[in-house]
């Protein structure tokens, strides 16, 4: 028996699963993954891409380039999509789970535009500790 980690397979074991923190709070979903290549030629994760816009660049096409703009539009100037780098990753099984709390990774900007101009206008909506 080797001490060999089993190899991930991107399409099966992380793209499009959901990301939740060590409390089992949901994160988001693996949209899309940033990868490098070692000095032995071998490609690595290097972080993974959360957002809409990082889920319309890998979509390509019409709808995801339209996916994209919107999410682009709808950010800070200067804010990437999410970027959770992978030694933050504890574990990869139905969910890829963190080992910090969501709490410190940055809020998408998507996210943050929509709850304050348009949930945080429904009436109740900012009750949610009640």
């Amino acid at each position: 028996m080797t001490d060999q980690p089993q190899p991930l397979h991107m399409d099966f074991h992380l793209l499009d699963r959901q990301i939740v923190d060590r409390a089992g709070l949901m994160v988001g979903n693996v949209d899309d993954i940033e990868l490098d290549v070692g000095d032995d030629g071998v490609p690595y994760v290097v972080a993974l891409l959360s957002g809409q816009e990082a889920l319309g660049l890998r979509m390509g096409g019409r709808i995801g380039s339209l996916l994209a703009r919107v999410a682009r539009r709808l950010r800070q100037a200067d804010e990437p999509p999410l970027r959770i780098p992978y030694d933050m990753v504890a574990r990869v099984g139905t969910d890829v789970v963190l080992s910090v709390h969501r709490e410190l990774l940055p809020e998408p900007g998507l996210e943050r535009w929509l709850r304050e101009n348009l949930i945080g206008h429904i009436p109740g909506a900012r009750d949610e500790g009640q």
